[in-house]
């Protein structure tokens, strides 16, 4: 059988075009199909889709990720918030998260975190 008479497979042929889609398109296709995409699912889909699937790629990495992990991740994170914003920026998420905070929680639970964080302290400095 000659190699003409031969067929491709589909992943075959997807691989072939996809990598003649990327030798003639740039980035900003890609981020344009990318926006357009995006902008499509969210008017097929509502909020709980994502919240769905959200929580479905944060178990999944939660199983294949270690403590270590989030702590790197954590930690790129922080670096690079901190080289992109200033005290203000800080100053307004935590005003925000203190507020959001205070709205969901009563008193009996500062109460608890303040002990908590008063017992962990004198553990800490040797005052069992």
């Amino acid at each position: 059988m000659a190699d003409k008479d031969k067929k491709m497979t589909v992943e075959e042929a997807g691989r072939k075009g996809g990598e003649a889609t990327a030798d003639s398109h740039d980035k900003e296709f890609y981020q344009e199909i990318g926006k357009k995409g995006g902008e499509t699912t969210a008017e097929k889909h509502g909020k709980e889709f994502y919240q769905d699937i959200g929580k479905k790629g944060g178990e999944a990495t939660a199983d294949s990720h270690d403590k270590e992990f989030y702590q790197e991740i954590g930690k790129k994170g922080g670096e690079s918030t901190a080289e992109n914003h200033d005290k203000e920026f800080y100053q307004e998420i935590g005003k925000k998260g203190g507020e959001a905070t205070a709205d969901n929680h009563d008193k009996e639970f500062y109460q608890e975190i303040g002990e908590k964080g008063g017992n962990a302290r004198a553990k800490n400095n040797g005052e069992d």
